[in-house]
């Protein structure tokens, strides 16, 4: 099965396709005449921004598309980042940016309160269907400093209960198997 990803970012291209197997071929929207759209993302949740890039790219290109949308979820700031993760300090800021600024917000809270979750939202768009989406978490708690080289984003500072480390700190195969991204897209490939 060919599906379009709503996405120009061949890094998770490769990961996605990694994860949904042979039985997909996973193409990016840069190799497409949708190449030279940019989705905003203005949803409140996830989900919405997830079904806005899908349905806006499978109406452009009239082929299946997933989109997903991503990020963290911080319990004792009521949630946030959320849907702003990628732009937590700032509209250009870098991973290392939002790092220092989450580890900021967090000084003084509590070990055991510093509970927090990736969030992964992928929607499927296929001409003339209902769009459906699919949602995975990854439990964890945000460290104090960075540990681990692996990775990207905030994977330095997400702490990994089941594995003793930060996700920075994991092979990539072993992320790939836990993660909220992993956990979304096998929902999707057992539903195709």
């Amino acid at each position: 099965m060919k599906l379009i990803l709503a996405s120009k970012n061949a890094h998770k291209a490769m990961e996605m396709q990694a994860i949904l197997g042979d039985g997909v071929e996973l193409i990016t929207q840069d190799k497409t005449i949708a190449k030279d759209i940019d989705v905003v993302e203005d949803g409140l949740t996830f989900e919405e921004n997830a079904i806005k890039k899908a349905l806006t790219i499978m109406k452009e290109t009239g082929l299946p598309t997933i989109a997903d949308d991503s990020g963290l979820c911080v319990d004792a700031l009521d949630g946030r980042p959320g849907i702003y993760t990628a732009r937590f300090a700032g509209d250009n800021a870098t991973d290392d940016e939002n790092i220092s600024k989450l580890i900021s917000e967090l000084e003084g809270v509590k070990d055991d309160a510093r509970t927090a979750r990736f969030v992964c939202v992928i929607a499927v768009a296929i001409p003339n269907r209902e769009v459906t989406t699919y949602r995975g978490e990854c439990e964890g708690r945000i460290l104090t400093q960075r540990q681990g080289k692996n990775g990207f984003g905030y994977d330095p500072i997400f702490f990994v209960p089941e594995h003793g480390k930060s996700m920075a700190e994991l092979s990539a195969d072993v992320k790939n198997s836990i993660s909220h991204r992993f956990k979304a897209l096998k929902k999707l490939k057992e539903s195709l």
